[in-house]
This record gives structure tokens, sequence and C-alpha cells, in this order.
């Protein structure tokens, strides 16, 4: 698609996101149903660089919804969840909260105000490894984190953060760190490579993740702590250079999967259509710039 097409893609996202429409979405849910409520619209659009096209008065909606819908804790055990309870709609996770907060961030608002319980509900899920998982067996099974669940969180508390950190948020941040600099950003501790998609640029992410994400987070975090990230992250950072060599061409885009969606006043498992500027996003060059302005940003850190 041609700039053009971006430009008219994106409008029509901008349209939606301030129509009667996109009210009522909120009203029932704010999440749901992928991939096409404005939840979805609005995360692409600060994914691209254009959080300022998102109308604020949908943002604080949004917020809103989320107050007004999810629990405000994560269930760490499934007795935590009453029974006939919908966990999909009414838990949020670690990972969407973290790009929620991130979203509100981006559009202006501060995210402490609009969502209040979002930053202890991440600060009280650390695992003994120093991440997060979305996932409630692994609060009283496992105990092993998920890189994919703990890097939204981290972002959230590090981007979002426009004070001085408290020592409970440092050491949030300073575990987290250390939990992926153990794993390389890709790798088990053991040394077994965790997803082979992972070492493909991926775009739109939404909450999905790769090495450059990682990279991204700990360069950030570098540049206020120390944090030997270039040291344990060479081959993470090899390969994101090889990536740099082909203009970064995406190659991975979250699956279209089955959604909830609400039929008849009811939610129903089922397909959803993708709306214009995501099918841009997908389609290869969309996300281009934005995934090469993040690696200037990695290579520069610490030294520009």
């Amino acid at each position: 698609m041609t700039w053009t097409n971006l430009a008219r893609a994106a409008g029509d996202s901008v349209k939606y996101l301030a129509s009667d429409e996109a009210k009522r979405s909120l009203a029932r849910d704010p999440y749901w149903p992928k991939w096409d409520s404005p939840w979805w619209h609005m995360a692409l659009l600060s994914e691209l660089g254009e959080s300022k096209l998102i109308p604020v008065e949908t943002a604080k909606a949004l917020a809103a919804s989320i107050r007004a819908t999810w629990k405000p804790f994560f269930p760490k055990s499934k007795d935590g969840i009453p029974p006939g309870e919908d966990a999909y709609r009414l838990y949020g996770c670690h990972c969407a909260l973290g790009t929620a907060m991130q979203l509100l961030s981006s559009c202006g608002l501060d995210p402490d105000a609009e969502l209040p319980f979002a930053r202890r509900f991440l600060l009280d899920s650390v695992l003994p490894d120093g991440g997060l998982n979305c996932e409630t067996d692994a609060y009283e099974g496992s105990r092993k984190s998920s890189i994919v669940s703990t890097v939204p969180a981290l972002e959230a508390v590090l981007y979002c953060t426009k004070r001085p950190f408290t020592k409970e948020e440092e050491a949030f941040l300073d575990r987290g760190a250390e939990y992926l600099v153990a794993h390389k950003l890709f790798r088990s501790t053991k040394g077994k490579l965790l997803k082979s998609e992972w070492l493909e640029p991926c775009f739109p992410r939404f909450y999905d993740y790769d090495v450059l994400r990682g990279l991204s987070f700990l360069s950030h975090l570098g540049a206020q702590r120390p944090v030997p990230w270039r040291e344990a992250c060479g081959e993470a950072l090899e390969i994101v250079g090889r990536w740099a060599q082909s203009d970064f061409k995406v190659t991975r885009a979250l699956p279209t999967i089955n959604s909830l969606n609400h039929e008849n006043g009811a939610w129903k498992r089922g397909k959803t259509a993708e709306f214009p500027l995501l099918k841009f996003a997908r389609g290869g060059d969309g996300g281009r710039e934005a995934l090469s302005r993040e690696w200037r940003q990695v290579t520069c850190a610490g030294r520009c």
C-alpha cells in the first residue's frame, strides 16, 4: 500500500474512534472483539507513532470501560475465579494491562489516574524468577514466567513513570531485566531456543514479542540503571542487525484468530474482520519505519 492508502486507512480508524459505534463498543467491553474494537485501532495507531490522531475522549472512554469491567487484581489460582464468571472478559492480564497503560500515556493521559489499580496489579504479580505470567497455573504450579507476559508490564512501569521510581519499582525493573538477560531474550536458562518466531520481526506486535522489543526495553532501562544488556544480548543484537540489512521487512504478524463477538445480546466465539489500517500494517511494509526507528534508538542508547 502507498502512503496515500496508509493515510486513508488511518483516517478510517480515527473516524471510527470518534463515532457512536466506538462508544457503544467500549460500553460493552474494553478489549473484545479481536481485532476490530476501539482497543485495537488505538493500539495500532500508537505503534505506528500516531497517537496524536487518537481522540482523547475515546482513550478516556477505554479507561472507564476497563475500570468498569476488569477486576482490580490478577487471579493467581483457578479458585480465585468464582464459578460462572467470564474469565476472558472480567479479568485483565499483565500484557493487556501493560499495553493499556502505555496507550493511555501515549495519548497524554496519566495511566495511574485513569487506572488506579493497574500499577499495583503488576507489581504484585512478580514470580520468583523475576518475571510475570498471564496463566493462573504458573502461580500455583510451575512458578515460571513468560517473556510475552513480562515485557509489556516492565515497559508500562518504565515508560509510564514520570517521577523518580520507588524502591519497589526499581526492584521490579531490575528483577525483570535480570530475568530477560538470563534468557538472552529468547533462550531458556539452559540455552534452548524458546520460540523461533521471536527471531523474526513482528508488526504490529500489540502484546506479542520479538527480540527487538526485548532489546528496546533493556536499552531504555540501561540508560537509567546499570544493566549489562549489550554483553549478555550480543546474539540478539546480531539477529536484529540482519533485519536492518533487509530494511526491516516484516515477516510475521499476529494471526487472526477466533474472538469473542457480541451477537444478539450475548458473547460468542467467532471470527472478526480486519480493519483497513490493520490490513496495511500486516502488509509487510507497514512496520518498517516503526521498527527501524526502534532499532536506531537501541543502537544509540548510551552513546548519543
